[in-house]
């Protein structure tokens, strides 16, 4: 690299180091052992228990139902909900606009019923457009749209279970 680049990025990381910014390193959880309560069916449940085995913490993550008892904590899947509900019409009564939600229900607690975190329900939704001379591309649409949304919700749920102390 020469001078001039040098002097040119300097700047740039005086400010970002300045607000604060850092990387997102390597989630802390407060305890070493996690179960997952959930349907076996459960796309969400198998893309967290993906998420939280790859963070490269030390947090041992359990599905068998047999090892329950030796989890610190149990994270209760309550609800995963996919709704797809009408919010637009032409003048002829067809369907023009849709709107995708995935709501997920949960709870975190200890294996003597204190709860860290209470029932809290989390949401995405996306608005989609549809046409159906073209059924099928929407249909896939739909199916990356509730993809997505399923990351961002496991995204979240990282971050309060990170957040969840003993």
């Amino acid at each position: 690299m020469n001078k001039r680049t040098l002097l040119t990025l300097a700047p740039a990381a005086l400010l970002l180091s300045a607000c604060g910014f850092r990387l997102r390193g390597v989630p802390e959880f407060g305890f070493q052992s996690l179960y997952i309560n959930a349907s076996a069916a459960s796309t969400l449940a198998r893309e967290l228990q993906r998420t939280l085995e790859g963070s490269g913490s030390q947090l041992k993550v359990l599905r068998d139902a047999a090892s329950m008892p030796t989890a610190q904590v149990i994270m209760d899947l309550l609800q995963e909900q996919r709704e797809r509900v009408v919010v637009g019409l032409n003048a002829s009564g067809q369907v023009r606009e849709l709107q995708l939600r995935l709501r997920v229900k949960f709870r975190l607690r200890t294996q003597t019923g204190v709860e860290l975190i209470p029932d809290t329900e989390l949401l995405q939704q996306r608005d989609i457009s549809y046409n159906e001379t073209i059924a099928l591309a929407k249909e896939a649409e739909e199916a990356l749209l509730y993809r997505n949304m399923q990351t961002d919700i496991v995204q979240q749920l990282m971050r309060r279970l990170a957040a969840a102390r003993l």
